[in-house]
């Protein structure tokens, strides 16, 4: 009984760990997919201040998203970066484990992915995290 009660007590803190965290997310005043995004985020818990510009290219370049890793929107939640469609699970396990990288991207805008859904139409992508020289790798795989 005290295991089960320990267990339910883990995963209940799991899930509401975002709630009240705040994330920063810089879009396209005319960007559907990313609005839908948001809306992701804030379901999830997340405290959301969206700033709409039509410098989105200034803003990456600011936070150190190079060309290769940029999407449509970006976003920063505890000094990390979130570029594009990343899906929750890998931001909560980010937030969760504090690795030493940049942040996570998911390069380009590919179906399926959080905010780009298209019914049952699935591309393959890959979350990666982007390392402090720029350089990346996979964080997940869908």
């Amino acid at each position: 009984m005290k295991n089960t009660l320990l267990l339910l007590t883990l995963l209940s803190s799991s899930i509401f760990a975002m709630d009240g965290k705040k994330m920063t997310i810089y879009k396209s005043p005319f960007c559907g997919c990313c609005t839908k995004w948001v809306e992701i985020m804030k379901d999830k818990g997340f405290e959301v201040n969206t700033i709409k510009t039509d410098k989105m290219n200034q803003v990456k370049q600011q936070l150190g998203v190079s060309p290769q890793n940029a999407s449509c929107h970006t976003a920063v939640v505890d000094g990390y970066v979130i570029e594009g469609h990343v899906n929750y699970s890998e931001i909560q396990k980010m937030l969760t484990e504090k690795p030493e990288i940049r942040g996570l991207t998911v390069p380009g805008m590919p179906i399926g992915s959080p905010g780009m859904e298209q019914g049952h139409i699935k591309q393959k992508y890959n979350v990666l995290y982007i390392n402090k020289d720029d350089s990346t790798g996979t964080y997940k795989a869908y």
